[in-house]
């Protein structure tokens, strides 16, 4: 029941940062409401089509965009802790891509409807999951090996994603490939109340498992000498990393870099010796929600999917990641 001082604050102004995107992103012009008319739906529960843009379009956007935020930056931190390598995030290991085939595959197939995809989404991640976990552990299962058998599994996925667009019915592939670039455009309760329930449920799950990564810090060997079982302990943390990456990819489609970056922002400025799952659980919904506030309005009127913005500043922070490993 330790508590790192400086995590503690870094955790209470990050809160502080999220819910200050979140106030900009309910209350910023646009969609015949002005600013002044969101305060008044927030503060004094003005009602009309201001309530109706600010409650049931912007809100659950917001809501999602926390949420996806916070689940795809524990699944990549879990994911570094067990192959123990800075790069070692399911959008690089290839989840992402994965569960992109299982909705490409429903879509393809005629099936159109949000719940679907969701589900193929889901499947495809946990399939992909499956099969690295398996070839790695046949060849002796090390971090390493896991990180190298999730790229070349990730690059096989991406070039039969490719070909499923290329002969696919037209208008069903575009719809394919615009979920993929990774969107919050549109969302609505219907689709987030669920999937809201279930990143909940699995956020709580990392937190209450984020011990169980301590020991794996240290190595296999010193691990089993504090008494933690590896084969127990890595599966456990597969299963909840996993989950968390499919159901997000399942509401957002692939939002990259998240994982990856989030868990390296949240290291720098803790500066513990080991990262409290609230700081990087923050780190990521503040990322997802700026990203998509600067999706809606870099080139508004028209929006952007939140992947293409993740994707630039997380290619940029992934050149400098790499840079500095190999000045290491």
């Amino acid at each position: 029941m330790r508590i790192h001082r400086r995590s503690a604050w870094v955790g209470a102004i990050l809160a502080v940062l999220v819910a200050a995107a979140v106030l900009v992103a309910l209350v910023l012009p646009g969609a015949g409401v002005q600013t002044k008319d969101a305060f008044g739906v927030i503060f004094a529960g003005q009602g009309g089509f201001d309530a109706t843009v600010v409650v049931n379009w912007r809100l659950p956007r917001v809501l999602a965009a926390v949420l996806v935020g916070a689940a795809l930056a524990l699944s990549g931190a879990i994911f570094q802790s067990l192959t123990r390598n800075p790069l070692g995030s399911p959008d690089v290991i290839g989840f992402n891509t994965g569960a992109y085939t299982g909705a490409i595959l429903v879509t393809l197939g005629g099936v159109t409807g949000f719940a679907a995809i969701a589900g193929g989404a889901f499947v495809g991640g946990l399939i992909t999951a499956l099969a690295v976990y398996l070839l790695s552990l046949r060849a002796g299962s090390s971090g390493l090996r896991m990180v190298v058998v999730g790229l070349g599994v990730a690059a096989m996925l991406g070039a039969f994603n490719r070909w499923l667009i290329s002969v696919g019915d037209l208008e069903l592939s575009m719809q394919a490939a615009a979920w993929g670039a990774g969107s919050l455009n549109g969302l609505r309760w219907a689709q987030v109340t669920p999937v809201a329930i279930a990143l909940l449920v699995f956020i709580a799950a990392a937190f209450l498992v984020a011990r169980r990564m301590q020991p794996l810090d240290l190595g296999d060997d010193a691990a089993a000498g504090l008494g933690a079982r590896l084969g127990a302990t890595r599966l456990l943390l597969l299963a909840v990393g996993v989950a968390l990456t499919a159901v997000s990819t399942a509401i957002a489609g692939p939002i990259s870099f998240v994982a990856l970056a989030a868990p390296h922002i949240a290291r720098r400025i803790t500066r513990a010796s080991r990262v409290s799952p609230l700081p990087v659980a923050l780190t990521g919904a503040f990322i997802v929600v700026v990203a998509d506030i600067v999706a809606q309005r870099l080139f508004d009127p028209t929006q952007l999917p939140v992947g293409i913005v993740t994707v630039t500043l997380g290619g940029l922070y992934l050149i400098t990641l790499l840079a500095k490993e190999a000045r290491r």
